[in-house]
């Protein structure tokens, strides 16, 4: 029949054989023959646990880490300490490598003061967290809030 060119389980190459040799060689070995390249010639089959290698990937597949937004408020009058506090859990968001939206929302008079405080807010924030984040979208001005996304590096 046509020949593959197989691969042993510990990765050592045993070379091109027909079908029914490599077939042989995984039965001797008590595992599985599984083609892993099948658009070239000759065919690539490898000897190893199919069941062992879908679990792995399973696994691996669950271990991927869901990347979620999360978002610290800010008002203008927000004290230098509590700033302090939501740039530590912006720092701790960034290290778990969540998205963090940067959000300073202004409320009554408030408003008059949006184009001074709420950039200059926004850019201390950002100055503080360059060592392990990156601007992902620049600050923007909203209606009553000025956004930005900041992404981990």
């Amino acid at each position: 029949m046509s020949p593959v060119r197989v691969i042993a389980a510990d990765g050592e190459q045993l070379g091109v054989m027909p079908i029914e040799q490599a077939l042989a060689a995984a039965r001797e070995a008590e595992l599985d023959l599984v083609e892993v390249a099948a658009d070239v010639r000759p065919p690539v089959c490898r000897i190893m646990d199919f069941g062992k290698f879908k679990y792995q990937q399973q696994k691996r597949k669950h271990k991927a880490h869901q990347i979620k937004i999360k978002e610290i408020r800010i008002r203008p009058k927000t004290d230098e300490h509590d700033l302090g506090v939501k740039l530590h859990h912006a720092r701790e968001f960034l290290e778990q490598k969540n998205k963090v939206l940067v959000s300073v929302v202004f409320r009554g008079r408030e408003i008059a003061h949006i184009q001074q405080e709420g950039p200059r807010i926004v850019q201390f924030i950002i100055k503080n967290l360059e060592d392990i984040a990156k601007v992902e979208t620049p600050p923007n001005t909203q209606g009553k809030r000025i956004t930005c996304v900041l992404s981990p590096k």
